[in-house]
């Protein structure tokens, strides 16, 4: 799965390089902007996932086999995309990989907060200054996948609320720092979205919960069964809708600094305006009284 040596124009004469293209938000994305005529590098984990991409998609799109908590795999990423598109330069990076864990504060390991770092926040990181040099050539853009969980935190997803919220943080500081070369920095925020994200959650989340003590279920399980319904409930709007909002950041004139995606998104955007004992008693009429030994 070596790209071609040679750049290969397209409609809008541009290169990207999306993480997490396996599945939901990442392969819709790489499948759009391929339809568009982008040479699209979609970033995979296993070789299964870059045949069923290859199966949908036009010959330009190229899938790499690419961990972001790897140092040699990026380095080697970085070869393969600097061979192909020379000096023309690389014209957008989309941050899309990512991972989501659950689970009260209390009793979340440590392990689960540290994975999802590392993933959502120091694999962007590590991405992202990896290929500055190629965006750098080309002016390009960078488009960072947060979410609603990174404007509002809400209880039992700290590990992926603060990995979001530092995603904001991040995103802010780049936007500043890359300004001189014009490389516009773009954070998306979708509401819920169609995706296999949460239920990989939820099946990580009983997993877990097999080796926490009694003592959970005690204190935490009316809250944890309403939020597992909640999650299992709602079902998004599709992922496509995320990926036009992607195209419109890697290719629009005037790009926006942020997009919300779903009326959710945008109704989440302006209730973080509310003092936080007002978005606190929100959130308490939607989960139950904790069991006995709670509040």
């Amino acid at each position: 799965m070596t790209p071609s040596p040679t750049f290969s124009k397209s409609k809008y004469g541009r290169s990207v390089l999306i993480t997490g293209s396996s599945t939901g938000i990442g392969r819709a994305c790489a499948l759009h902007l391929d339809r568009l005529g982008f040479q699209v590098f979609a970033a995979v984990r296993k070789e299964e996932d870059a045949r069923s991409l290859q199966a949908e998609a036009s010959g330009r799109l190229v899938p790499l086999l690419l961990d972001v908590t790897d140092a040699g795999a990026i380095a080697g990423a970085y070869a393969q995309l600097s061979a192909a598109v020379g000096e023309t330069g690389l014209s957008g990076l989309v941050n899309n990989a990512g991972v989501a864990r659950a689970g009260p504060v209390e009793f979340i390991p440590l392990d689960d907060y540290r994975f999802t770092m590392e993933v959502n926040l120091f694999g962007v990181i590590a991405i992202t200054r990896t290929f500055i040099p190629l965006l750098r050539l080309a002016r390009g853009r960078v488009v960072n996948m947060s979410s609603v969980s990174g404007l509002i935190a809400a209880p039992f997803v700290s590990p992926y609320n603060t990995s979001k919220f530092a995603l904001e943080a991040l995103t802010n500081a780049l936007r500043s720092e890359l300004r001189p070369w014009g490389i516009h920095v773009a954070i998306v925020n979708p509401g819920r979205i169609d995706t296999p994200i949460w239920d990989k959650s939820l099946a990580a989340i009983e997993d877990s919960m097999q080796g926490w003590p009694p003592a959970v279920e005690a204190l935490y399980g009316p809250a944890l069964e309403a939020a597992r319904r909640s999650a299992n409930s709602r079902r998004g709007i599709p992922a496509l809708e995320v990926a036009r909002a992607v195209e419109h950041a890697l290719t629009a004139s005037r790009p926006k600094t942020r997009y919300l995606i779903g009326l959710d998104a945008r109704l989440v955007a302006l209730l973080r305006l509310l003092p936080a004992g007002a978005i606190d008693w929100l959130i308490a009429r939607k989960l139950p009284d904790h069991g006995e030994g709670g509040p």
